[in-house]
């Protein structure tokens, strides 16, 4: 039987018709939010500090985890009327919503969740190594014990904010060289002493993350977020660097697998 090609991720598209309330220990001020379709969502927007860069590793990082099997919200873009803040009392939150007219990207949000403590819940090391592996991979700076961005929900782990990954976008400086190289900050991972299946894991997700699936991924970024004057590249050119680098660095896994290994070992 002939193999059929993966299907590509699909987002849903929601207008935003209420803000909830911010969140306000994110560091950019995310919101609840509630859409026109009566979900509600937590709001990123690409107004706030790092801007729709934040966004586009929040995108990436999410539909590659979903891709390998891992357990993230439902990730759908969120469209802000231009009207939408008029009403809003609190300045600081005016401005970020007026900055943020037009399209963002927002999680479902999981009602009764708790931040995931590796002292309450331990993982067994298989799902503890393949998130290893993946922010790794996404350069992740951001699953330490002091931030974990885990959540319980109905007794299952969900991983949430992905937008400090792929750090090599605030600069675009020498990406080729970065993509390359292994993942230092995994020593502060808070899963990092139970991930013993990192070969297992490795030979598992770099037969799924094909380079027909990552341009898969990276086809869901907004043109719009694409374009800005940090570089003289065009929105397509920086698609394709995005897809680049992430492929590069598929290829090259062995590199950052030897440096988790190396920090768990030193660790335990």
């Amino acid at each position: 039987m002939q193999k059929l090609p993966p299907e590509p991720p699909q987002l849903r598209t929601v207008n935003v018709i209420r803000y909830v309330t911010p969140l306000r220990e994110g560091g950019s001020l995310p919101a609840i939010a509630e859409a026109d379709d009566e979900f509600l969502y937590v709001l990123k927007f690409r107004g706030a500090g790092q801007g729709v860069k934040a966004l586009i590793a929040e995108l990436i990082g999410c539909e590659i985890a979903r891709m390998l099997g891992l357990r993230v919200p439902e990730l759908v873009f969120a469209n802000l009327d231009t009207a939408f803040g008029r009403t809003e009392p609190d300045e600081e939150i005016q401005d970020l919503l007026k900055a943020s007219t037009g399209l963002n990207l927002a999680l479902h949000y999981l009602s009764g969740a708790i931040t995931y403590d590796a002292v309450v819940t331990r993982l067994d090391d298989k799902l503890s190594s393949q998130i290893v592996w993946l922010d790794c991979l996404l350069t992740n700076v951001d699953r330490t014990p002091r931030n974990t961005n885990m959540l319980m929900w109905h007794k299952e782990l969900w991983l949430i904010d992905h937008g400090a990954s792929l750090y090599f976008h605030h600069s675009w400086h020498n990406w080729e060289e970065q993509a390359k190289r292994p993942f230092a900050q995994i020593k502060d991972h808070v899963l990092l002493q139970w991930a013993s299946q990192l070969d297992e894991v490795d030979e598992e997700f770099r037969a799924i993350l094909t380079p027909e699936r990552i341009r898969m991924v990276v086809d869901l970024i907004p043109t719009d977020w694409l374009s800005d004057n940090s570089t003289e590249d065009s929105a397509e050119e920086r698609r394709e660097v995005y897809y680049q680098f992430l492929t590069t660095r598929i290829n090259a896994s062995q590199t950052f697998i030897t440096e988790a290994k190396n920090a768990r070992a030193a660790l335990i």
